[in-house]
C-alpha cells in the first residue's frame, strides 16, 4: 500500500509459479485502500499467459479496465488510468538435482583446479558468450550455486585471475560489466546485506529524519532556497551552499567513521574474497601500489555502498523512496563516497568544480579508506571462513532470522504459550521473540543468541500469508498457519519491523514450505474476534478460508534462500541457448 499518493510507485518484483501455464491468465488489480470500510476497486490489467509464451515478455503502460463483478464507488465513465508493468514468462522446469550433477561437477572441477595455461574454461566461455543483458542473471546463479557447494571463494578467485589475465589498466580495473564484476557484485548482495545495514543504516535514517537542505552546485540553488532565514537577515546563495557543505561533510564524516570501524564486523567470507582480490591485483601490478586499494573500493564503494545510499529502498534500508530534497542529499553523499572510492578527488573536481570545497574532507576520507582496507584484508580468519563455507551448504543453514512481535489471540500451541511467558506482564497485546528459519524448522527464542524455547517443523506449516491491515492496525503482520503436536490447527500472528521485512519472511517461508502436501488452498486474511472472522464475518472458526493462499508468490531477488538445483537449472537452460554461439 502506497499511502498519501495519487501517483503511486511500488517498484516491487514478484514471482508466480505456474504448474501448467496453458490457459492461465495473470490479473493485476488496483485498489484504493481505506482504513474504515471496504477498499475501492480502481481497475485491472489482464495478461494471457499463452500470449506471454509467444512474446516472452511485455513491458510498458497498460490501460486499467473495469470489472463488472467489482463495481466502482466512482461510477463516472472515462479512462481509469494506466499501470506501468514488466511481465516476463520464464520456463523453469526444475528436474531432480541429480540430473544437473554432471554440469555442477564440471564447474566445481574447473573452480577447484584453478586457472591453467592452455585450458579453456566453461566459466570463460560463459563470460565471452553471454550478452550484457543476461550477465547479471548468470552471475547471480553462479554465485548462489557455488555458495551451496561451499566453493564461492574459489569461484571468485578464478574469475579474478581470468579477468586480470586480459589486457587492462590499473586505474580501470573491474569497471566494466564483466562476469567477474557482476559475480562479485551479486556475492556482496547475497552475503553482505546485514553488514551493509549496520554500516549505512544510522546515517541514512538521520538524513531521512532531518531533511536538511544540501546543495553545492550554484546552478541548482533555487530562488526559494535563498532569502529570509530569520527575522532580520537574508540568506545568500553562498550561505546556502556553505550550509549545505557543512551538512554534507558531517554526513560523510559520520559514514566514513562507521566504515572505518566496521572491519571486524564484515563477514569473514567477504573479507576472504577481498583479501584474494587485493593480493591478485598486487601480483598483477607490482609497481602500482595504488591499484590494489582501488580494486577493493571499485566493488565496496562503487557497486555496494554508493548504490545503496542513492536508492536505500531497493536495499531494504527504507520502506519508501526519498522525497526530492532527501534524494538530492543522498545523491551528493553517494557521489562523495564514489570520489573516495576512486581515490582521486582531483579528477572529480575537474569534472564538477563546485565539489572543490569538499576536497579536504575527501582527502581525509581516502586516508581512512586505505587504512580500513589494510585492516579488512590483513587478518586471516581461516576458522571463521571454514565455518561459513561449511554452513552455506548445510541443510540447517539460517535462511531468515530476526525479532518479531507475536500478537496474542485466543489460540493455543507452543508459540503462543512461549509469547505469553516471555514477559511477566500480561497486559500487553503482543510479545517480542527472536525467530530463526532453517531448512528444518521455524524456531523461536527469547532473545538473539539464546537457546530456542520452541520450534515448528517445516512439514507442519500449512500457510504463510499477509494479514489485513485493519486486523491489528499495521500493514506489517503475517500469519503462520501450522499444525500443533495434538493435531489441532493453530495460527500465529507475527508483526515484522517493516513491509520489506514482511515480504522477506513470507518469501522465505513459502519457498521452504510451498511443496508441503498439507498446504492450505484458502485462508482468512483477517482475525477471529468475538464470534466471527473480521474479514468475511463467518462464525465457524475452523471453516474454510475466504481468500486463496499464495504459496507461489515469492520475492525474486538476491536475498532469497539458496536453491542450488534451481540455479543449476538456470545455468543449464542458459547454456542450451548458447549452443549455436559455443560451436
Amino acid at each position: 500500500v502506497v499511502k498519501r499518493s495519487c501517483y503511486p510507485r511500488w517498484n516491487e518484483t514478484f514471482q508466480f509459479e505456474l504448474a501448467e501455464p496453458g490457459g492461465e491468465k495473470l490479473c493485476v488489480e488496483v485498489w484504493d485502500w481505506d482504513l474504515v470500510g471496504r477498499n475501492d476497486f480502481l481497475g485491472k490489467v489482464v495478461f494471457s499467459v499463452q500470449g506471454l509464451e509467444v512474446a516472452g515478455q511485455e513491458e510498458g503502460w497498460f490501460r486499467l479496465w473495469p470489472d463488472k463483478s467489482k463495481p466502482r464507488v466512482d461510477e463516472r465513465r472515462g479512462s481509469l488510468g494506466s499501470l506501468q508493468l514488466q511481465v516476463k514468462l520464464r520456463d523453469e522446469t526444475v528436474l531432480p538435482s541429480h540430473c544437473y550433477q554432471p554440469l555442477v561437477q564440471l564447474l566445481c572441477q574447473e573452480v577447484k583446479s584453478g586457472c591453467q595455461d592452455g585450458q579453456v574454461h566453461l566459466v570463460t566461455l560463459l563470460d565471452e558468450a553471454t550478452t550484457a543483458e543476461c550477465r547479471q542473471e548468470v552471475a547471480a546463479s553462479l554465485v548462489k550455486l557455488f555458495l551451496g557447494q561451499g566453493l564461492v571463494k574459489e569461484l571468485l578467485d578464478l574469475l579474478f585471475e581470468l579477468e586480470l589475465a586480459k589486457p587492462c589498466e590499473p586505474n580501470t580495473l573491474f569497471r566494466s560489466n564483466s562476469l567477474a564484476s557482476k559475480s562479485m557484485e551479486s556475492f556482496l548482495k547475497v552475503t553482505g546485506m546485514p553488514y551493509l545495514h549496520a554500516v549505512l543504516g544510522p546515517t541514512i535514517a538521520r538524513i531521512f529524519e532531518e531533511k536538511k537542505q544540501v546543495e553545492l552546485d550554484p546552478g541548482k540553488v533555487e530562488p526559494k532556497d535563498t532569502g529570509c532565514s530569520g527575522l532580520h537577515r537574508v540568506q545568500t546563495e553562498g550561505e546556502v551552499i556553505e550550509q549545505g557543505r557543512q551538512h554534507l561533510q558531517a554526513y560523510l564524516g559520520e559514514l566514513l567513521d562507521a566504515i572505518a570501524r566496521s572491519a571486524p564486523a564484515c563477514p569473514a567470507l567477504v573479507r576472504a574474497a577481498f583479501r584474494q582480490l587485493f593480493h591478485r591485483v598486487a601480483e598483477r601490478f607490482p609497481r602500482h601500489q595504488h591499484a590494489k586499494f582501488v580494486a577493493v573500493t571499485s566493488f565496496l564503494c562503487l557497486r555496494f555502498f554508493s548504490p545503496a545510499i542513492m536508492t536505500p529502498k531497493l536495499f531494504h534500508l527504507r520502506q519508501t523512496h526519498a522525497d526530492a530534497r532527501t534524494g538530492r542529499t543522498l545523491l551528493l553523499l553517494a557521489k562523495a563516497v564514489q570520489l573516495v572510492g576512486n581515490m582521486e578527488p582531483a579528477a572529480g573536481r575537474a569534472k564538477e568544480p563546485w565539489l572543490a570545497p569538499l576536497l579536504p574532507a575527501l582527502q581525509k576520507g581516502i586516508a581512512q579508506m586505505k587504512d580500513f582496507i589494510s585492516r579488512l584484508v590483513g587478518t586471516q580468519d581461516e576458522e571463521e571462513e571454514g565455518e561459513e563455507k561449511e554452513g552455506a551448504g548445510c541443510p540447517a543453514a539460517v535462511l531468515q532470522e530476526g525479532l518479531l512481535f507475536v500478537h496474542k489471540t485466543r489460540g493455543r500451541g507452543p508459540l503462543l504459550a512461549a509469547a505469553s511467558s516471555s514477559s511477566s506482564s500480561s497486559s500487553s497485546s503482543s510479545k517480542k521473540l527472536h525467530f530463526c528459519l532453517t531448512g528444518e524448522a521455524l524456531s523461536f527464542a527469547k532473545s538473539p543468541g539464546a537457546e530456542p524455547i520452541g520450534a515448528i517443523a517445516l512439514a507442519d506449516i500449512l500457510a504463510a500469508e499477509k494479514v489485513e491491515e485493519k486486523s491489528f492496525g499495521s500493514a506489517q503482520v503475517m500469519q503462520v498457519v501450522y499444525m500443533e503436536a495434538g493435531g489441532r490447527q493453530e495460527t500465529a500472528y507475527l508483526q515484522c519491523k517493516s513491509v520489506p521485512d514482511l515480504n522477506q519472511w513470507l518469501s522465505a517461508l513459502r519457498k521452504v514450505c510451498g511443496t508441503n502436501p498439507r498446504v492450505l488452498r484458502a485462508y482468512h486474511p483477517g482475525v477471529y474476534r468475538g464470534d466471527k472472522w473480521s474479514c468475511c464475518h463467518q462464525k465457524d472458526r475452523t471453516g474454510l478460508g475466504c481468500d486463496r493462499t499464495r504459496h507461489g508468490v515469492t520475492l525474486q531477488d538476491w536475498s532469497d534462500p539458496l536453491d542450488p538445483a534451481v540455479e543449476a537449472q538456470r545455468l543449464f537452460h542458459h547454456l542450451q541457448g548458447l549452443r549455436g554461439t559455443l560451436r
